[in-house]
This record gives C-alpha cells, structure tokens and sequence, in this order.
C-alpha cells in the first residue's frame, strides 16, 4: 500500500494541477468517452497506455482475456455485459475495439489448463473461447504460433459476440456505432489492427 500511496501523492503533486481543470470538466458535465475499450485484465496491458488517452477519452472494461460473452440477459451476474450496455446504451461510445494481447494467461488456460489456484471461476469463464480453441486446435499448429493463432481468433469471437448484442447491432446497421479489433505485442509494443479480410496488420 505504500507504493500506491507514494503514486498517489505523485499524482497529486506532479498530475493534478496539470489536468485539475480537465477533472473539474469531466466532474461537472459527466463522462462522455466516444471509445469503449475491451481489454485483458493482464497487468502489462494497459488500454488507456497504449492509446495514449487521457482522462474521460475511453470507457475501459478488463477482463481476463478480453472476452465478451454471448448476450444472455438473465438473473446471473453479468459484469462485462452490463458494462457494454451502459457504454453503448447510455453513454452511446462511437465505436468499440476489442484489444487481445501476446502471452496472455487466459489462453495459456485455456489450452493448457487452468493453473493451480485459479479452478474456481478462470476454467469456467474461458468456456466462453471454447471455439477458439478448437480452431487452434485444428490448425495444427507449432506450440507458440497456436498460443498467438488462438489470441486472436479470440479477439474475433469476442466481436462475433459483441455483434450479437440486439443494441449493438442495431446501432452498428444504422451507421453510428463501429466495431474493431486490435492486438498488442508486450514484447514489441507493436499494435496490429484487425482488417476487413479478417487478418492482423501492423498499424
């Protein structure tokens, strides 16, 4: 806790005062961030970083391996889902990318196995990417080109998914809402972006 405290007190010192209006900004006429980032809880990928976007510019869901459930509206507990809908629904964002990422545990999980201590919750919520990892599966690939291969045929399921959701695709064919996918090099810091052929490009 005392790094965090130090941080803060960094931020407050250094931060604030340069952003002190911005805040008092975004604090009197509420947020209204234009992009909705879906993203991997993995403490090395940071959306708002890599985007190079400042306070109230992105509306920014982690989770682990950047995946979007299948829209199913029921009593369950739903919390990537009920963050989509008030990005989209209520803060109507203008597009929505989906960012996978390179050495991503949730996939190492997911073709691997869960790892000791994360049975409880992460093997259940990676059935979501089942069929990634069947593609994987069939694409017979090397062990470090099907870990890449499966990122990001998940970053496609989770836009598959995402277009699955009747308000989002409701606003997609009136023409105001778009949908991107993108995936992030840690080692390189490369972003590639997902292209209309369905193939990852360096952008």
């Amino acid at each position: 806790m005392d790094d965090l405290i130090s941080g803060y007190r960094r931020f407050r010192e250094v931060a604030w005062p340069e952003r002190k209006q911005l805040f008092e900004k975004l604090a009197a006429r509420g947020q209204r961030p234009e992009t909705l980032a879906i993203a991997c809880s993995d403490s090395r990928v940071d959306p708002q970083m890599i985007f190079d976007a400042g306070p109230g510019e992105m509306f920014v869901v982690r989770n682990v391996a950047n995946l979007v459930p299948p829209y199913m509206p029921d009593a369950n507990y739903h919390g990537t889902s009920a963050a989509i809908e008030f990005a989209v629904r209520v803060l109507r964002v203008k597009q929505v990318i989906v960012m996978g990422h390179a050495q991503c545990g949730g996939i190492h999980a997911l073709l691997e196995g869960a790892p000791p201590g994360a049975e409880d919750f992460v093997s259940s919520w990676m059935t979501i990417a089942e069929p990634a990892r069947l593609m994987a599966e069939d694409a017979n690939l090397p062990a470090a080109e099907k870990q890449r291969f499966c990122e990001q045929c998940c970053v496609k399921l989770s836009l598959v998914n995402l277009a699955g959701f009747p308000w989002v695709a409701e606003r997609v064919a009136q023409g105001d809402l778009t949908l991107h996918g993108a995936y992030f090099g840690v080692a390189t810091g490369r972003l590639e972006v997902l292209g209309d052929d369905g193939t990852f490009s360096p952008a």
